[in-house]
């Protein structure tokens, strides 16, 4: 049996290293626990890691470009020794295609603007100049290879697009879990890989600690679920979702990875693009290749699992719908014999927002459905769940007086309960990756 702690945190992705460097800063003795063998391990590793502001919700979007600054300042953030090893931003923009799924961007271009988030209206001609292998026609709802219709244009033609110039990526996410852990170290916080959760201690409304695999009881009067596509299984461990409106679940993903068409290079000169008209999204990748990731449209299948340990990972026709929706914008785009990409799990919420709050069980917090959409939130949300834990712990009611948290940056407040548990599904959500 061991205590001693003041906090154990499940989970060493980016929004649980985010958290255990942010508790430690405010003086928690924290201990870091996850199954992997080392932090980032889990679903960070496949993530896209893209670093974006456009949101069709304000809190969304305020929250969006408050985390941007943290990866713009990463080594300052930090505070590691010059010579650290850190993950790199690579700040290339994000061009958004205005369509009728997402409105013409109207609402983001608003609440871009409200908090002075720079951003572009782009014509045709601007997008063809930036990206002289796309085409602009439009293919508009997107279909399975299936369907008869598939690949046929619509007869209308992309009118525009907006273009976030400070968006970006990171070229190695588990390597930014791993900053982060180190950066959390400098301040006391302790981990330990291997250490795999198998019960929720808790005793008379309040939680007590964890159970590990091999036996072990450690003793903590605050536990913090961020486990990824597992924290559905340790809120039933803890019995807390009785009460939770919001449900997580793990939800299978596919991406791809195909070479630039030839004599254009993506990776030097493309941009993250977000393409509702296809249903996909892209960014560069490294050896100048495309990452093309899907926008889930209502023609593919969710693909949701029970366990996350428990998936195939071996890639299906869904790679290769995704690859030929993106020749539908890039004729020239070569298809490999050979399926290349990513295939891993997203922890996605009812609505796609995630779940950042207390539980109904004293003591015991969730961090979850954060994947897909958030790995660009990490830093302030790890700092938001540490100020949302020392407000609970101080006494204060969350469920009925919710934390008003000011976002340094941009030096806005927000009301945490936007993250409830128990909230409304928001029906402002794109209910889709797109959050």
């Amino acid at each position: 049996m061991s205590s001693g702690f003041d906090a154990i945190i499940i989970g060493t992705g980016v929004i649980g290293t985010a958290t255990a460097f942010e508790m430690a800063k405010l003086g928690f003795k924290t201990l870091s626990l996850d199954r992997n063998s080392q932090a980032g391990h889990g679903s960070t590793a496949g993530s896209c890691a893209i670093i974006r502001m456009h949101y069709s919700t304000f809190d969304g979007t305020a929250f969006a470009w408050e985390g941007y600054h943290y990866w713009r300042d990463w080594a300052d953030y930090l505070g590691l020794e010059p010579d650290a090893d850190l993950a790199r931003f690579r700040e290339i923009g994000c061009l958004v295609m205005k369509t009728d799924a997402n409105g013409h961007l109207v609402k983001h271009m608003e609440n871009s603007a409200a908090l002075d988030c720079p951003f572009e209206e782009w014509t045709p001609d601007r997008i063809v100049e930036k990206l002289p292998v796309y085409s602009l026609e439009s293919y508009a709802p997107a279909k399975r290879m299936s369907d008869p219709d598939f690949g046929k244009p619509n007869g209308s033609h992309l009118n525009g697009a907006v273009f976030w110039p400070h968006a970006g990526y990171v070229t190695d996410p588990a390597l930014s879990s791993q900053n982060m852990a180190d950066a959390a170290r400098r301040h006391g916080a302790q981990f330990r890989m291997g250490a795999e959760v198998v019960e929720i201690l808790s005793d008379g409304g309040k939680v007590r600690g964890v159970k590990l695999a091999g036996g072990e009881k450690i003793h903590a009067p605050v536990v913090v679920n961020v486990a990824g596509p597992g924290s559905s299984i340790i809120n039933r461990m803890a019995g807390v979702t009785d009460d939770m409106t919001i449900e997580t679940r793990p939800l299978r993903q596919e991406v791809v990875h195909v070479p630039s068409p030839e004599g254009f290079d993506f990776e030097a000169n493309g941009t993250i693009v977000s393409d509702s008209d296809i249903a996909c999204y892209c960014r560069p990748e490294h050896g100048n290749n495309i990452l093309v990731g899907s926008e889930d449209p209502e023609c593919d299948d969710h693909q949701w699992v029970d366990d996350d340990r428990d998936y195939d990972d071996n890639f299906s026709d869904q790679w290769t719908t995704q690859a030929m929706r993106m020749a539908q914008r890039v004729p020239s785009l070569g298809i490999p014999g050979t399926s290349r990409g990513v295939v891993d799990l997203y922890d996605a919420s009812t609505d796609w927002i995630p779940i950042y709050d207390k539980s109904a069980l004293d003591g015991f917090y969730m961090a979850c459905g954060s994947s897909g959409n958030q790995y660009k939130n990490a830093p302030i949300a790890g700092k938001m769940m540490s100020a949302l834990v020392a407000y609970c712990e101080a006494g204060n009611d969350h469920d009925k007086e919710p934390l008003q948290f000011t976002l340094p940056y941009i030096q806005r407040t927000i009301n945490v309960g936007f993250y409830s548990r128990k909230r409304p599904i928001n029906q402002e959500s794109s209910f889709s990756v797109l959050g």
